[in-house]
């Protein structure tokens, strides 16, 4: 390709690009689900928190299945002031109770709509907050009713497998991550700093 078609084809493109971000005028928090099979759900809602930190921005989270595993992402980011409340009991396959892991996961959901409330956080993760809906352990109406009351600037990230349709509706941006392959199935050990 001769350098004057490249670019031509290179400017068409910036005007492309141009025209979309000046169409873009809205500013408000925004809505982002990491979904799907894939392994990086929880990283990338993390990437982005740190990003937040970054620029000077509020973060809480909450963490709904992650137990008292140890948390590389807590360690960092905590004592820049993010605020973390993580659910006590990990999830079902471990206590194998349904009845203490619903009052573990209503414990920290109150945490969760004092922070959507919050017009001082700019950011708010629900890590693993699908899996809370579909075992109905959190009542989808009231997760609905948090997420669309919240002050108009914050912006949540939603993670985990199997998000409910009525969630991804009023999302703004929704990532599918999908499995491809996954050093755990060739008997690979999960690794503290890589994998959690």
């Amino acid at each position: 390709m001769s350098e004057d078609r490249y670019q031509q084809r290179q400017q068409r493109q910036k005007e492309k690009v141009d025209a979309r971000v000046a169409a873009a005028q809205e500013e408000r928090g925004i809505v982002i689900v990491f979904t799907g099979n894939g392994k990086g759900k929880t990283t990338a809602a993390f990437g982005t928190a740190t990003r937040a930190v970054g620029h000077g921005k509020k973060v809480g989270v909450i963490q709904f299945i992650k137990g008292q595993w140890p948390n590389g992402e807590r360690n960092l980011l905590e004592p820049l002031g993010v605020e973390f409340q993580v659910m006590a009991t990990g999830f079902t396959w471990d206590t194998q109770n349904r009845e203490t892991d619903t009052a573990a996961c209503v414990e920290v959901w109150e945490h969760a709509k004092r922070m959507l409330a919050d017009s001082s956080l700019d950011m708010v993760i629900l890590d693993e907050i699908t899996y809370m809906v579909a075992y109905d352990y959190l009542p989808l109406e009231e997760v609905l009713t948090a997420l669309t009351q919240r002050p108009e600037s914050q912006t949540v990230i939603i993670t985990g497998r199997g998000c409910h349709r009525d969630i991804l509706e009023i999302a703004d941006t929704v990532s599918e991550l999908r499995p491809v392959k996954h050093a755990f199935d060739a008997g690979v050990k999960a690794q503290i700093g890589i994998d959690y």
